[in-house]
């Protein structure tokens, strides 16, 4: 009679998905791998951009790794001053029926026609498929997920870790709230145990009626990868979020192309667009916004909307300097005429009714060299007694 297999023999009859990290999510299959292969755009074995894109610019990549590792500036020197919402500031009902909360980074939500809408949720402390390893959060969040309250809909522009939180979804389960996706990403969300009843997938201008909302998928200029390569079967998109009297745009991550005019003159005219603004780079120039693009896109939309600059300040991502999403935005947009939410992370506002322009991010950024440290007049903006820098 032979004896046990030793251990190491096992590793054998292991299949390359036993080997696959939880975080990594899954691959498409069945009708969803079908219906994959039936979007129009999907060519030659993996999703394709709107216009010619590429990830990275050709020979890039040693000048991008010495960028890197020799960056300035790229982090706070003091405590992001974040507003500590509540669960009780947000069950007061929005005056105008539409308001925002900016959570860091690209997460949002949205309270529109009595619904709460969640972008692109990440709370864990890193934007990594490992806890030890990864770009780490530089504030803490403004409110524990589990003290959120109910959410009605969480839209996700693609699964990149910055922007798809698999603790976040396994935590939002919980919330009876339905997944929007663009199509093959939804393949993550079941194998985190999320009910494919509960799952709405749509390809590029696709649209489909959830809680009351109707959701539109367009198109963005991006990738998908969750694994150890870049994604050919997970879309990536912008979402559209109307209700009958209010209209979001969301970007996701995107490079700037010509197809936000086209969006704004289907599904606008947008209340709010919430925009990229962060994590560019001369090196990937073709993949995410500058500043100055993301206006010229909000623009593109139809303008008349606020801008929430987002993608910026919670994590660093990219060689510029903290701040100089922001400040760069701001910049822009005054030389257009757009106006320009700027709220702590966690500090909700509605669009109609903006509050009182406050650079709360100038206190805490690290002063470039050839400077001087601003003033008070320059870093408040308007007297206040609550102490800039500090966690409230």
């Amino acid at each position: 009679m032979p004896g046990p297999r030793p251990w190491y023999s096992r590793i054998t009859d292991l299949r390359p998905a036993d080997l696959r990290p939880t975080a990594f999510g899954a691959e498409p299959t069945g009708e969803r791998l079908a219906r994959i292969e039936r979007s129009p755009h999907f060519v030659d074995g993996a999703f394709r951009n709107p216009v010619r894109t590429r990830r990275l610019v050709p020979g890039s990549v040693p000048g991008a790794l010495r960028a890197g590792f020799t960056k300035k500036r790229s982090r706070p020197v003091a405590a992001v001053p974040v507003h500590r919402v509540t669960a009780e500031e947000l069950a007061v009902a929005p005056a105008d029926g539409l308001r925002l909360t900016w959570m860091g980074h690209a997460t949002v939500l949205a309270e529109i026609q009595g619904r709460r809408v969640l972008f692109d949720p990440v709370w864990g402390e890193r934007c990594s498929p490992f806890p030890a390893f990864g770009p780490r959060r530089l504030h803490p969040n403004p409110i524990p997920l589990a003290e959120l309250g109910p959410v009605d809909l969480v839209v996700v522009s693609h699964d990149h870790y910055d922007h798809l939180d698999m603790n976040a979804v396994i935590e939002l389960i919980r919330s009876g709230a339905d997944f929007a996706v663009p199509l093959g990403v939804g393949a993550h969300l079941e194998h985190w145990g999320v009910p494919a009843d509960r799952i709405v997938e749509l390809d590029w201008n696709e649209s489909a009626r959830v809680a009351g909302l109707t959701l539109t998928a367009t198109p963005a200029r991006h990738y998908c990868a969750r694994g150890l390569r870049t994604g050919t079967h997970q879309l990536w998109a912008s979402w559209v979020v109307a209700g009958n009297e209010h209209r979001l745009f969301h970007s996701g991550d995107t490079g700037y192309f010509p197809g936000f005019a086209e969006i704004g003159a289907q599904h606008g005219p947008f209340d709010a667009t919430m925009m990229q603004i962060g994590a560019y780079s001369e090196f990937w120039p073709e993949v995410h916004m500058t500043p100055e693009e993301g206006v010229r896109a909000h623009g593109d939309l139809g303008g008349g909307a606020v801008l929430l600059p987002i993608h910026w300040a919670t994590f660093d991502l990219a060689p510029h300097p903290w701040d100089e999403p922001i400040e760069r935005t701001l910049a822009a947009a005054a030389a257009e005429g757009v106006r320009v939410a700027t709220p702590r992370p966690g500090e909700p506002f509605e669009p109609s009714a903006l509050p009182e322009f406050r650079p709360w991010w100038r206190a805490v950024a690290a002063p470039a060299a050839d400077t001087e440290p601003p003033t008070t007049e320059e870093t408040t903006g308007t007297p206040t007694t609550e102490p800039e820098g500090a966690t409230v």
